[in-house]
């Protein structure tokens, strides 16, 4: 049965929305990404000079304080957030109260980052003006005034002053959005480098995010293992057969999905999986006889145990890997890890 010319219609006219508003979008994600690529051409020694800012407050002991009004006050709330995580304290600080008492939390080994797109926000301005008079360094980040020009107050105020350019169009949109988009990644540049001259590790960044999905992949691979070697977990010999293999590993525990083979010196030399045994039966039933170094895998890719989870979840979706041993300077195992294991924790997806 023909459809109607009004549903014709119709699903044309949709059709051409759908593609004006991707066509819309796209303009936008590109004007976006253009002003965040000027801002990384154009770097300056201002921005190290920010960089030494902030490492020397941390150093000290004090508090990177955060301030911006309306948009570009909760980019700078993002950015207090994510200095924080980076084990450089921070708070954000609303420009507006900070004259009715909030002022009282800037001491003298504290900084201010001070956001502000024209640099001419008055509660931004008049911040940054009392905390210069109290000797409190200020870095600005804002549009940036022309070169030779008249500089916005807020840039003249600052100690350090940084510039992400005229990157907003009104014809794109009447609300911050380039704008925002380039303050957020210079705050981004500005706490990872500080974190990185800090010497700030994963290790580091675990302890201060325990939480969520990030915490679980910061966590060492070990602490998610739960077939470990001596307790819940038996290596074989690879000089057995594949049925005395399979006896041997049995354990009073659940039983894992495959078999760590290991020499002499208890030093890994292969791995032998379910599914290998499955394969190898259906081929050939006398197989069980074989050797078991005959036809394991030799050399399976292995984690050391100082990795992170993160690492194993890498080699999951790179190498579609089931199971991974994770094994010590030595090459000596010490566990097995069950790609089940990551998918219970919601740290990767059953597929």
């Amino acid at each position: 049965m023909s459809s109607r010319p009004s549903d014709t219609i119709e699903t044309t006219a949709i059709g051409e929305a759908a593609a004006s508003e991707r066509a819309f979008a796209v303009k936008l994600l590109e004007a976006e990404a253009a002003c965040v690529r000027a801002l990384a051409e154009n770097l300056g020694s201002e921005f190290h000079a920010a960089v030494d800012l902030i490492v020397q407050c941390a150093d000290a002991g004090g508090t990177v304080l955060v301030s911006g009004l309306g948009k570009s006050g909760k980019i700078g709330e993002k950015i207090a957030a994510t200095l924080s995580s980076l084990g450089i304290a921070s708070h954000f600080v609303h420009p507006a109260e900070a004259a009715h008492g909030d002022l009282g939390r800037f001491r003298a080994t504290d900084i201010c980052i001070a956001l502000s797109y024209s640099g001419e926000t008055d509660e931004v301005v008049n911040l940054a003006a009392i905390l210069r008079q109290d000797h409190v360094p200020v870095i600005s980040i804002t549009r940036g005034g022309p070169t030779g020009g008249t500089r916005a107050t807020l840039e003249r105020i600052a100690t350090v002053a940084l510039a992400i350019g005229a990157c907003d169009d009104p014809e794109l949109s009447p609300a911050p959005t380039c704008s925002t988009t380039a303050t957020l990644a210079m705050g981004d540049a500005l706490a990872l480098c500080a974190a990185r001259r800090r010497n700030f590790t994963d290790a580091d960044f675990a302890k201060r995010h325990p939480g969520g999905s990030l915490g679980g992949l910061m966590r060492p691979v070990v602490d998610a293992l739960r077939f470990v070697v001596g307790s819940t977990l038996k290596t074989v010999r690879d000089d057995v057969t594949v049925a005395e293999a399979c006896r041997l590993s049995e354990t009073a525990e659940r039983r894992p999905g495959a078999i760590l083979l290991v020499d002499a010196q208890g030093v890994l030399t292969g791995l032998f999986t379910d599914g290998d045994l499955r394969r190898l039966v259906e081929r050939d039933r006398t197989a069980l006889d074989r050797p078991i170094r005959d036809v394991m895998t030799r050399k399976p890719g292995t984690l050391p145990q100082s990795a992170l989870v993160r690492d194993a979840v890498a080699m999951v979706r790179e190498h579609r890997r089931d199971e991974i041993p994770v094994v010590d300077s030595a090459g000596r195992p010490v566990g097995l890890l069950d790609v089940q294991d990551l998918i219970a924790q919601k740290l990767i997806r059953d597929s």
